[in-house]
């Protein structure tokens, strides 16, 4: 086997691995292809995916000084993200759902990509998981060589990919059984989990 699909593949498990927890995103997700559909929730995830193939880059390809930059600033960041999740879930709780027959609405798909994105930069503590990660593996062989480095980042977006494909397609298989009534549960719920999920993240900050 190649050490180029080695590290693919070690990069695909990696960001399938890190993607499967569900935290505030997966309820996000999962709340977005009820409402909205697959393309809804499966985009919201790859926002989430295309964060973490950043976060590799950074680690894979040595930008240190980007890296602390970001790690210097992660209390604002983390307040950002913190603030940012209690009006995702405000919205989601307050949110009136057009149910399964409202159809998806293209001009949301761009947000709902670019909201989670954000999100998701904005925990960096994140680079310093990859770090880990990325030595564990032996990833950090990859230094100096550019080809294997974003072959390993490739392999990271891939497999976080494939963990969003696989959430928001199993989910959409039950979407028809949500009418309007259960979606507003469901967003009530989401909303309080994702509301929590932020508190949380704000309240770390000084404990």
């Amino acid at each position: 086997m190649s050490s180029g699909l080695v590290f693919f593949l070690k990069g695909a498990v990696l960001g399938f691995s890190i993607a499967a927890p569900v935290g505030p995103i997966g309820v996000l997700c999962i709340r977005r292809t009820l409402e909205g559909g697959l393309m809804r929730g499966f985009l919201s995830g790859m926002g989430a995916a295309t964060a973490d193939g950043l976060y590799g880059s950074l680690a894979a390809f040595g930008m240190t000084a980007l890296s602390s930059l970001l790690l210097h600033n992660q209390f604002i960041l983390r307040l950002f993200g913190g603030v940012f999740l209690l009006f995702l879930g405000f919205s989601a709780f307050k949110s009136v759902p057009s149910g399964p027959a409202g159809g998806e609405e293209e001009r949301g798909y761009l947000l709902d990509y670019v909201s989670v994105f954000f999100l998701t930069v904005a925990n960096p503590m994140t680079i310093l998981s990859f770090g880990a990660v990325f030595a564990g593996l032996g990833i950090g062989a990859v230094n100096g060589n550019v080809l294997l480095a974003g072959t390993m980042v490739l392999g990271v977006v891939s497999g976080s990919a494939l963990w969003w494909l696989a959430l928001s397609g199993s989910v959409s298989l039950l979407r028809d059984r949500f009418d309007p009534g259960r979606l507003k549960w469901v967003n009530r719920f989401s909303g309080c989990i994702i509301g929590c999920f932020g508190i949380l993240s704000v309240v770390s900050l000084w404990v």
